[in-house]
């Protein structure tokens, strides 16, 4: 046997893709994705493109570990064809769904 790590968030997004879902839901310990998390100019993001996602990253607003995961998953999805991305607190699930709570990534 050889020892793995499978990555959660890149395993649901690539099961989405294949099942052609329109939607994926990250759950994750932060009710929305911040731009200098835990820093004094902490900032929330409602939505962002894919695009906006790319350049965040390449800012190094996302650290390995935490909230990077979370977001190639989304961008792997949605370069899938998914249509959006959701990523929340489980408190805010369905406000995410019904009232844009949470962080949606989109195309």
């Amino acid at each position: 046997g050889v020892n793995a790590v499978v990555d959660k968030d890149l395993t649901s997004a690539l099961m989405a893709v294949e099942i052609n879902a329109d939607l994926l839901i990250i759950s994750t310990q932060v009710e929305q994705v911040c731009l200098d998390f835990d820093k004094p100019g902490c900032r929330p993001l409602g939505q962002m493109t894919a695009a906006e996602a790319r350049l965040f990253i390449s800012q190094g607003h996302f650290e390995r570990g935490s909230m990077l995961p979370k977001i190639e998953a989304a961008l792997e999805f949605i370069s899938g064809g998914g249509k959006r991305v959701i990523i929340t607190s489980p408190d805010n699930l369905v406000g995410s769904v019904r009232e844009n709570k949470g962080t949606h990534i989109v195309p």
